[in-house]
């Protein structure tokens, strides 16, 4: 299956500010998770089959890092136009499906994705408490293509760092995909590339 990788955004970036509803329409924004410890950013969607591979431990990994004072927060930035099953109502099914216990928020003009280099579902990004980017990567080496069991190790290890005081390792794997569904004529300019390495 095509897949698409992670930009890699550099490390130390300061996780860029948005304001974006979730499927019932409340509003959130970055500064409503400026009391946490750590944040957790996945773009993530309800049709790409990562995505729905990793959904159940997904859920599973947001809820336990929940309890540690970790904020989680999914950001679906897909063309629903050409992609309605990544809609808003089918958003609010996932939420139920997979019991989501975060705010999985609809960037509409795509404007967000962009902001943080977002290039496949899923994406991940983890800041620490100064919302400074300490990792940035796979979940684990899982794929709906291999057989490999899916633990969250990397990210599991990258959030007891960032709890811990400690630096992350930096030899990060990026996230493998399906690419963003970019809305025609709205495609960053860090597209092309990726695409060229897509596998």
């Amino acid at each position: 299956m095509a897949a698409t990788p992670s930009t890699m955004l550099p490390l130390g970036t300061k996780a860029p500010d948005f304001q974006l509803p979730d499927p019932l329409g409340k509003v959130f924004s970055l500064s409503d998770f400026d009391s946490s410890s750590a944040l957790l950013v996945m773009f993530i969607c309800n049709h790409c089959p990562f995505v729905i591979h990793l959904a159940k431990e997904i859920s599973q990994l947001a809820k336990d890092y929940q309890a540690k004072d970790v904020a989680v927060v999914g950001i679906n930035s897909n063309d629903i136009g050409k992609y309605p099953a990544d809609g808003p109502e089918k958003m609010a099914e996932a939420i139920n499906d997979y019991d989501y216990t975060f705010p999985y928020l609809l960037d509409e003009s795509q404007a967000v994705a962009k902001a943080y280099q977002a290039a496949c579902t899923p994406d991940f990004y983890v800041f620490d408490s100064n919302k400074q980017l300490a990792y940035r990567g796979q979940f684990d080496d899982s794929r709906p293509s291999n057989d490999v069991p899916i633990t969250g190790e990397d990210l599991r290890a990258a959030l007891e760092a960032v709890l811990n005081g400690n630096t992350v390792e930096a030899d990060q794997k990026p996230s493998i995909g399906c690419n963003i569904k970019w809305i025609p004529g709205n495609e960053p300019e860090y597209f092309d590339g990726l695409m060229e390495k897509s596998i």
